[in-house]
């Protein structure tokens, strides 16, 4: 527990040495983190794909029922993954073409109705929702800002996306009527734009608070001033390097 807290520090305070300049710390914790990530992956590759989803099926129909082919079929998909290593074997590279062709046409049938089912249906399903609604007292027309299916947002919506169409339909000049609705659209791009540039900067502060919420709890006793300790240590390392580089320069 006091390791695992000694080694987060320490690298946390590495990685963010890089705001003083590109350093050796920096690189030390760089090419740590880069290494450990490949080096999991494929161990987890390894326990995943080929021992939990092709070795043990296998064995279990080999040993109890070698008369029934029904895990045999995953020697199809482990073959091709072999395919792909053909790649680095000159002679045979172009059968890892076979195998790169199949990953490349199954991951477009399957992200391709995905796309059109997210960003087309479903943008022309929310454009058509109705505007009032039949109840007990009659008709009505939803103010609700917080429900997607509410009257303004629908109106809002329709604006939004016939404005930002027209933004980009350059077969009319935009002048008029339709410079105003061009210009609308480009309101709602920038809308959009920033509200995606947002997003981003909160996940990326989510992260920072949660090491700096780590550098704190390890800066306490009980895990021996780790972050204070390893913060000298740190600033000492840089100096050193400094003034090393300076004097190299010099010479």
């Amino acid at each position: 527990m006091i390791l695992g807290a000694w080694v987060a520090a320490g690298l946390t305070l590495f990685i963010y040495s890089f705001l003083y300049k590109d350093n050796p710390l920096f690189k030390l914790g760089e090419h740590l983190y880069v290494g450990i990530s490949v080096g999991y992956s494929v161990v987890l590759a390894w326990h995943t794909v080929f021992l939990r989803l092709l070795w043990e099926p296998l064995k279990k129909d080999i040993t109890e029922n070698p008369a029934v082919f029904g895990s045999y079929v995953l020697l199809i998909p482990a073959v091709l993954g072999l395919l792909m290593w053909a790649r680095f074997i000159p002679k045979i590279a172009w059968l890892s073409r076979l195998a790169f062709a199949f990953v490349v046409g199954f991951g477009s049938g399957v992200a391709i109705p995905r796309t059109v089912s997210s960003y087309i249906l479903k943008q022309i399903e929310d454009t058509v929702n109705p505007l009032v609604t039949r109840g007990a007292d009659g008709l009505s027309m939803g103010f609700n800002l917080a429900s997607p299916q509410s009257g303004v947002n629908t109106i809002v919506l329709v604006i939004g996306v016939v404005s930002v169409l027209f933004y980009f339909f350059f077969s009319v000049e935009h002048t008029g009527p339709g410079k105003v609705t061009a210009r609308t659209g480009i309101y709602f791009l920038m809308i959009a734009f920033g509200a995606a540039f947002g997003y981003t900067v909160m996940s990326r502060m989510s992260l920072l608070i949660g090491r700096f919420s780590d550098l704190i709890k390890y800066a306490g006793a009980e895990y021996g001033y780790a972050s204070l300790v390893l913060l000298a240590l740190t600033v000492l390392a840089l100096a050193a390097w400094e003034m090393a580089s300076r004097g190299r320069r010099e010479v």
